[in-house]
């Protein structure tokens, strides 16, 4: 991306959180000459999960960056989601990349490569990070904000904080009218050689008994010179501390009774360390920054993972916040501008991630049922699996209202302007 000099002025910029948003929101401020410090509560940054999907969307913004090589180097290219339900033995989740009729695939990497690559990057650049500083309030006034840490440390003054703290972050927790939905389900995951034949190297898959049990694999690409995939399974968040009580044999036994084929991933989980639990939450906050201050990625709009859209919606936020920056006059008319490149695309996964996560985990009956009686027939209707391809890439709405956006396509062609 071309060096652009910004119009709003600002002088100091604080980050805080070193995820996807806070990373590749510091590459692209710094980028416009901001002077950025980026805070981070951890000893050293460093990533937390297991494996997520790039779309066309987030893969788009890391060409921007100058980062698709480096990611695709680490990553599995995804062409297919497949999921069958096992009562019933229908096919109860096909999307296939090619029914849009563009050249758009998934990129399926372990979350330490998206941090490996941003990071890197980030420690190249003039960008300050300080570690071990848990931020946890933002004190505005007067054209300026100062953050506060838990140990009651201010820093700033700063002319623009960015929280991109995450889901849990206490800095969109503290904003008037903010209301988080937790939801019942969450997951274990575990990342684990890749097992080869019958799993599908291109595809993520799944199994599921109605929508109270799924389990998956999805290819994550090379690691330390090995193939890897990422292993989950649902799991009420209620139920934690019973299926630790129960046992990892106990549980393989479960995994082995909806997914036989998985016997040989089992073997490679021999301790309880080797899962992590993920638990989620639905909130959107209705204006997406204040004084001094924006919300981006899961601090801005948290909620399940079935579309596969969270580190996406993170880059895409980044990327809009940029934009706003180096577009308006001053912070204010930014900040706004901001929120409206983005607002109607949030709207959009918001909602369709609450109709479709009732039909893949809940407890009820009924939207299963009518999941395995429709996706079938509906993936061999051309313009509805098209229109569902396009809500998977992230691309059935512009990501930035009123910016063409065609996302990253065939990774062998590297766009001379992604975005």
């Amino acid at each position: 991306m071309a060096r652009r000099t910004s119009v709003v002025e600002l002088r100091d910029v604080a980050i805080l959180g070193a995820g996807p948003a806070g990373l590749a929101c510091a590459l692209l401020l710094q980028r416009l000459g901001y002077d950025v410090t980026l805070f981070e509560r951890f000893d050293a940054p460093r990533p937390l999960g297991s494996g997520l999907i790039l779309q066309p969307t987030g893969l788009a913004v890391l060409a921007e960056l100058g980062l698709d090589g480096a990611i695709f180097a680490r990553g599995a290219r995804i062409e297919r989601l497949f999921g069958r339900s096992v009562l019933s033995q229908r096919v109860a989740l096909d999307v296939r990349y090619a029914a849009t009729g563009a050249a758009w695939h998934g990129l399926g990497v372990h979350r330490a490569a998206l941090f490996e690559v941003l990071y890197e990057a980030l420690t190249n650049t003039r960008a300050r990070i300080e570690c071990a500083t848990a931020i946890v309030g933002v004190e505005a006034s007067s054209g300026s904000a100062m953050i506060v840490s838990e140990r009651g440390q201010r820093f700033g003054p700063f002319d623009l904080v960015v929280d991109a703290l995450g889901a849990r972050s206490p800095i969109a927790g503290a904003t008037p009218g903010f209301h988080v939905a937790p939801l019942a389900y969450g997951a274990i995951w575990a990342t684990v050689p890749w097992p080869g034949a019958p799993f599908d190297e291109a595809a993520l898959e799944q199994r599921y008994v109605r929508a109270q049990r799924m389990v998956g694999l999805m290819p994550i690409g090379m690691r330390e010179g090995l193939q890897e995939g990422a292993f989950f399974w649902s799991l009420k968040t209620a139920h934690i501390d019973t299926w630790r009580e129960r046992g990892l044999a106990a549980w393989k036994d479960d995994v082995r009774r909806v997914w036989p084929e998985a016997q040989g991933i089992l073997r490679h989980i021999d301790d309880p360390a080797q899962l992590s639990i993920a638990e989620y939450r639905h909130h959107t906050l209705r204006r997406p920054y204040s004084k001094c201050l924006a919300h981006i990625g899961d601090a801005a709009h948290a909620t399940s993972p079935q579309l596969g859209q969270g580190a996406n919606m993170a880059l895409l936020d980044a990327l809009a916040l940029a934009r706003a920056l180096a577009a308006q006059r001053d912070l204010d008319a930014a900040l706004a501008a901001y929120a409206r490149l983005r607002r109607r695309h949030v709207r959009v996964f918001q909602t369709a991630s609450r109709l479709f996560t009732p039909m893949y985990q809940s407890d009820g009956r009924m939207l299963p049922a009518l999941r395995d009686a429709i996706v079938s027939p509906l993936a061999r209707v051309p313009f509805a699996a098209r229109m569902i391809a396009h809500l998977v890439t992230g691309l059935i709405v512009p990501p930035l209202a009123g910016e063409r956006f065609d996302g990253h396509r065939d990774s062998s062609r590297r766009p001379a302007q992604a975005l």
